[in-house]
């Protein structure tokens, strides 16, 4: 039996996101990160699902593929609290998904 998918009702800080289903709100502006684990594009963007809504970062390729409207399955990401909010994230191991385009009309 597979695990069940999360909602953001079920997220945790600190803890693995194994399979997430979302729906981009908004994303803010790209920045360039340098650090000693990453150098590259980041943006923050928010996303909800029908339990609430979460900040989401954005890394890489991800920066310019994820756009507001779009469903995207994020699997085996993290979840972070930052400023008292819930932050998910693919980290190094994980994968952000689209699932459909966004309707043209």
């Amino acid at each position: 039996m597979g695990q069940r998918r999360m909602t953001i009702s079920d997220l945790q800080p600190d803890r693995p996101v194994t399979e997430l289903d979302l729906v981009v709100l908004r994303r803010y502006p790209t920045r360039n990160v340098v650090g000693r684990k990453y150098t590259g594009p980041m943006a923050a963007a928010c996303a909800r699902d029908r339990s609430g809504i979460v900040g989401l970062l954005l890394w890489g390729d991800d920066v310019h593929r994820i756009r507001p409207g779009h469903a995207v399955r994020l699997e085996r990401g993290w979840c972070r609290a930052r400023d008292g909010a819930l932050v998910v994230s693919t980290g190094r191991h994980g994968r952000l998904r689209v699932m459909e385009p966004p309707s043209s009309h």
